[in-house]
């Protein structure tokens, strides 16, 4: 493997020697001409730190600060994931599902990996891992003693000449469990890896809110937090997302857990959806995708937040509840409060906060390395 190496400027290593990953190109001495592995020198040539090196604007994201090959780092790293998510005991829950590898919150830059029961889902970040992408299954298989390692790589590099597949073994279930609640997967045709892991905890306390109760879940994709509010005793759930194929899962989904004639599908925009309706349910669920994919559309994104936190805040019945999140990086935990604050007085209702979420513990994340924090959710009674 060839290793490139980078050189900071100056007075340019303060951020990264306190632990912060990233070092954008204008603290770098020359650019990456391509993606790949990188050892970071400071202006006197001494090590700072292995990672890997981008072309873009984020030019080098640090892995590990110590001075080893490309391989062993990940074996470690990889080993400490393992150990970490052993701890959780999801396996005591009824849960076979769930993040292995969180980039870097796991010490693996630009690589996301969830684990299915005995399958591996791979997210490549960056072609640095794509060059590398028969070593990471071998390893990969190695430490998890999984024989099934499926690599996405055209989504997430944007390249549709890419491989994609299965580098390891092929697919066997397609069914697996969270919480003791049962969900249909596709990861080769689905966002992301198939199913948003991350989002674990907030469904169960959604599911342990809905007894009794008319429940809408926005942007549903295929149908999580439907099914634990089916679970939890809701007396009917309308799940809307624009995406049919999505749809049908959430459909499938309702059927294979039993709860199919408490279950209605929409196919429909939410904006649109939620501009018809009257007050009438007592729990929502706000799960849209990052509205903000950058930091030049923050200000766009607000507003679309904004809307469609008043649409749902007015469609609750008093004393409703609304289970609300934004997954985008841009939008931190302060802003996204001052925006349903905003979103609650142009409805002209007052809201009680009840609690906040976040990623699950499979999901961690460095405080120097803020982020890294990137969900973020209210729960609110709408009074």
């Amino acid at each position: 493997m060839n290793i490139l190496e980078l050189e900071l400027l100056p007075a340019k290593e303060a951020s990264i020697k306190r632990g912060h990953p990233w070092v954008f190109s204008g603290a770098l001495r020359a650019k990456p001409t391509r993606s790949g592995w990188a050892r970071l020198l400071d202006h006197n040539q001494r090590f700072v730190a292995l990672g890997i090196a981008e072309t873009g604007s984020i030019s080098f994201k640090a892995a590990s600060f110590e001075d080893v090959a490309p391989g062993v780092h990940l074996e470690r790293a990889l080993t400490r994931a393992l150990s970490l998510r052993n701890s959780l005991g999801l396996s005591e829950s009824g849960t076979n599902m769930h993040r292995l590898v969180f980039a870097e919150g796991d010490g693996l830059p630009g690589l996301v990996v969830d684990r299915y029961g005995d399958h591996l889902i791979a997210q490549l970040h960056s072609e640095a891992w794509y060059e590398m992408r028969s070593e990471l299954a071998r390893v990969l298989s190695k430490i998890t003693k999984v024989e099934n390692v499926y690599f996405k790589t055209r989504e997430s590099l944007h390249r549709s000449d890419l491989e994609e597949g299965y580098a390891l073994g092929a697919q066997g279930e397609s069914v697996f469990t969270e919480n003791g609640l049962r969900f249909k997967v596709d990861w080769e045709t689905g966002q992301k890896t198939g199913f948003f892991l991350d989002q674990r905890e907030s469904r169960a306390r959604l599911g342990s809110r809905c007894k009794g109760a008319k429940v809408l879940n926005v942007f549903s994709y295929t149908g999580g937090f439907s099914v634990y509010a089916l679970a939890g005793g809701a007396e009917q759930v309308t799940s809307v997302d624009s995406s049919k194929k999505a749809m049908a899962l959430a459909v499938e989904n309702a059927e294979i857990n039993g709860f199919s004639q408490r279950h209605q599908a929409v196919v429909a925009d939410a904006f649109e959806y939620l501009g018809t309706l009257e007050p009438g349910f007592d729990r929502i669920v706000l799960d849209p995708p990052a509205f903000a994919k950058n930091r030049h559309s923050t200000h766009n994104a607000s507003l679309a937040y904004r809307r469609i936190n008043r649409m749902a805040i007015e469609a609750i019945e008093t004393g409703g509840e609304l289970f609300t999140f934004s997954c985008s990086q841009h939008i931190d935990r302060a802003m996204f409060a001052s925006i349903v604050r905003a979103a609650a007085i142009d409805s002209g209702r007052s809201i009680q906060v009840l609690g906040h979420f976040t990623q699950p513990p499979d999901h961690p994340f460095d405080l120097r390395h803020p982020e890294g924090e990137y969900l973020k959710g209210l729960w609110i009674k709408v009074l």
